[in-house]
């Protein structure tokens, strides 16, 4: 690290301290600009003299050593961070005040607000209140007792520099990276001999295989990158080669956590398809892709709102200006947020489901796929068509999936001059028809001469049929349909078409058009019984 000086040292301010009887160091606490640089320039190789910079911390309650090794562990912070104190561009007026506080004091860096120097008496110095907070930041920086191999550094040869490192340090990167290939290939030996061995006494082999095993080898590199950055401060790098190294690695970190993320979606999808595979509807079958799709997609813009803020973009003016852009973006695309939002009330509300039969004005057909933005219905005449669901949301729609019963109404229609003997002996039969048919709905059905129409009198025949599909009904009426012609036939009812006759009631050398009374009300009893003990028989 440069340090600029801006002048020469005002000597009646400047303090004297003299080193093992032949060392004399000035050291000036005069402003914010002296006490950092006499802080920082007496720990450099060059001149590493801790006790002088330890007087940059107030010592009325602890030894000067106390204070060197807190001027030392506070500097390993910065470096370890990669974190670049400008000292030439600090104030170097004596009665500095803070704007925003209006305290003399001088916050050093954003990112630890509470370690800063303050105007004591006339010197500017670290105050008391920011040593716990050097102590902690230290222990989080270098936990697990990381800190003691700093103690350990090798001496001689090893602090001999060569490009800008120390031997010791290339020494030191080769360790790392040797014992963090031997770690990685471990950690995966250790997954993949586990998770097979678990995974077959449960019974999931084929699930492993697929889905969790891939995600080994992103979650081993992640856990490696971890240590790498817990131990790279160790090495003690330049602050400028730190400070990249940090941001290379933060930023690969979430790139293996959204790999890791991204396969675990797959797996978490799956489970959704058994639970989906286990109810009595299709929507959800239809909602399972779009989640596995949506939790991709938000795995992928939060990764990358992670890697965005480890190389220091500032995320909250990125968002704000997403917002901004999204608002206009909003009310350019104003029908496909309709369409997304109709697709969640339709998925919320459930008003059909994956193959019912559904009609909305010129909409007719089976539903066969609930997309985000539309639609797809298969028509009778076998063309798919697409619907954007805030379209669909908006309409009433007539869900004939969900009928229990198939309505069947028609008028049969006789002849005028059917014998109201025989009609009542006709409906008799219809209904005993619709009670003896195995599909059909026994506790409510119309079955009555109901009008005298023009060429005919009609009786309304009004039944249920109690089939799920369309083609069983058809079958079914078929099959009703075929029992009233036979029974017609049986009783010898005639039935009427719209026809314009001219009766005459006698014609010379013909018999009357009056039909006789052939039967009485027995005979014709007889012969409705006669018909249904043919048609039990069958």
């Amino acid at each position: 690290m440069l340090f600029k000086i801006s002048g020469v040292l005002i000597l009646n301010l400047s303090l004297v301290l003299s080193l093992h009887g032949q060392d004399t160091v000035f050291y000036n606490l005069e402003s914010p600009y002296h006490t950092v640089y006499t802080h920082l320039k007496n720990l450099q190789p060059d001149s590493y003299y801790p006790e002088v910079a330890g007087r940059a911390f107030v010592q009325e309650n602890i030894t000067p050593k106390k204070a060197a090794r807190l001027a030392i562990k506070l500097k390993q912070i910065w470096d370890a961070e990669g974190t670049l104190i400008p000292v030439d561009r600090l104030p170097t007026e004596t009665n500095f005040v803070d704007s925003v506080s209006g305290q003399s004091i001088y916050v050093l860096d954003s990112k630890h607000p509470d370690i800063f120097i303050k105007k004591i008496g006339e010197r500017w110095q670290y105050p008391p209140s920011t040593f716990l907070s050097i102590e902690q930041t230290y222990n989080t920086i270098y936990p697990f007792g990381a800190d003691l191999l700093i103690n350990l550094l090798p001496k001689g040869i090893g602090n001999i520099y060569y490009l800008g490192l120390k031997v010791w340090q290339y020494t030191g990167i080769g360790l790392f990276l040797i014992f963090g290939y031997i770690f990685y290939r471990l950690l995966r030996l250790v997954m993949d001999k586990f998770l097979i061995r678990v995974a077959r006494r449960m019974g999931y082999t084929l699930v492993v295989e697929k889905f969790v095993r891939p995600v080994g080898k992103p979650f081993s590199l992640l856990v490696l990158f971890v240590l790498w950055l817990i131990f790279l401060p160790v090495l003690q790098l330049p602050v400028l080669l730190s400070k990249y190294v940090i941001i290379a690695l933060k930023a690969t970190m979430p790139f293996f956590g959204v790999m890791v993320l991204y396969a675990l979606a797959d797996l978490l999808s799956l489970y959704l398809e058994k639970l989906a595979e286990s109810t009595s509807t299709t929507m959800d079958d239809q909602l399972v892709p779009i989640i596995r799709r949506s939790m991709k997609i938000i795995v992928i813009a939060v990764g990358i709102l992670f890697i965005l803020n480890n190389l220091n973009v500032n995320i909250t003016a990125l968002l704000a200006g997403l917002s901004i852009g999204g608002l206009a973006l909003a009310l350019a695309a104003q029908e496909t947020l309709k369409n997304f939002f109709g697709s969640i009330m339709i998925f919320l509300d459930r008003p059909f489901q994956i193959g019912d039969w559904i009609s909305s004005d010129e909409i007719d057909g089976t539903v066969e796929e609930v997309g985000f933005r539309s639609t797809r219905i298969r028509t009778f005449s076998n063309s798919v068509t697409s619907v954007p669901n805030g379209r669909l949301a908006d309409r009433t729609i007539d869900n004939h999936g969900l009928r229990v019963y198939r309505r069947f109404k028609t008028h049969i229609a006789v002849t005028y001059d059917t014998p109201p003997d025989v009609i009542s002996t006709f409906v008799e039969g219809l209904r005993k028809i619709v009670i003896d048919y195995p599909r059909t709905r026994k506790d409510y059905y119309e079955i009555h001469l109901n009008e005298m129409g023009d060429a005919s009198l009609n009786i309304l025949f009004y039944i249920f049929f109690e089939v799920p599909t369309w083609t069983e009904e058809l079958t079914c009426r078929h099959e009703i349909l075929l029992k009233i012609l036979k029974l017609a036939e049986a009783l010898d009812v005639r039935f009427a078409f719209p026809t314009q006759t001219l009766h005459m009631e006698t014609f010379p050398g013909k018999p009357s058009l009056t039909p006789e009374p052939l039967e009485d009300m027995g005979q014709l009893r007889e012969r409705l019984d006669a018909y249904f003990k043919t048609e039990s028989k069958k």
